[in-house]
């Protein structure tokens, strides 16, 4: 054996030499927060935001599951939010995604508030490991502090969900856009070109400032689109963070 790995305290007491065995735990824990606003309950081209957000979380988990890896989840929506306790095995993550899916369905008015929902979550989760913000993250920025607290201590990476037409206008004559949160209605004349334009550059100018705020907050970013072929990026993004905190693991060991 090493003499470093001596226990000279155990050996003066016993009289016999001890050395330390390290045991590596290898077991990591993947924690997702799925935000479930009226907002995510949307989407115009192949599903809604909330069902991307579903399958994302559901992708995440068959991740984990498939590494021997616990996942736990948090599901947030206006009425009621569920926490499901970070388990192993393919009986506990069905159990899992059934929790956050009947939060999904929920179809009640209001807000969430991602900042206490980030806050709780960095709370609850003592182990490091990797943490999955998935949301639109629209509305304002107060949730950039506790996405900064979580990723000081953990591998993190803020899934953010997008609908084309959150980007730009289809020019459809005169329509009436509704705010699923507040319920505030507004008619917009979108065969107007400017008003197009202006509307794609503000567009662009709040998706810009999200993914600042994310880059700022030290969390990985990823934008999945309902248009979009989104599994591939998010399984190849996943796994090599994944492979990035086994290798830190090991290398603390």
């Amino acid at each position: 054996d090493d003499v470093r790995r001596i226990d000279w305290n155990v050996t003066a007491r016993s009289q016999d030499a001890h050395v330390r065995e390290t045991i590596a735990d290898r077991e990591l824990e993947t924690w997702a927060l799925v935000d479930l606003s009226p907002s995510v309950r949307w989407g115009t081209a192949d599903c809604e935001k909330r069902d991307l957000a579903f399958a994302a979380l559901a992708a995440v988990g068959f991740i984990t599951q498939r590494a021997g890896n616990r996942m736990g989840a948090v599901a947030l929506s206006p009425e009621r939010s569920v926490v499901a306790p970070a388990r192993g095995g393919r009986v506990q993550l069905q159990s899992l995604l059934r929790q956050v899916l009947s939060v999904a369905r929920d179809e009640s008015p209001g807000t969430v508030d991602l900042a206490a929902g980030l806050t709780r979550l960095n709370g609850m989760v003592r182990r490091r490991g990797l943490l999955v913000i998935i949301s639109d993250f629209l509305g304002d920025a107060s949730w950039e502090r506790p996405l900064r607290a979580l990723s000081s201590r953990h591998e993190t990476l803020a899934v953010e969900v997008v609908d084309p037409r959150e980007l730009e206008l289809p020019d459809v004559g005169l329509i009436e856009l509704q705010d699923p949160e507040t319920g505030h209605v507004l008619e917009v004349a979108t065969g107007d070109k400017a008003v197009r334009a202006r509307f794609a550059d503000a567009a662009a100018a709040q998706r810009e400032q999200v993914a600042r705020s994310i880059r700022s907050a030290g969390a990985d970013h990823l934008v999945l689109r309902t248009d979009g072929d989104w599994l591939r990026d998010l399984v190849r993004f996943v796994s090599l963070r994944r492979e990035r905190i086994e290798s830190l693991a090991r290398a603390r060991t």
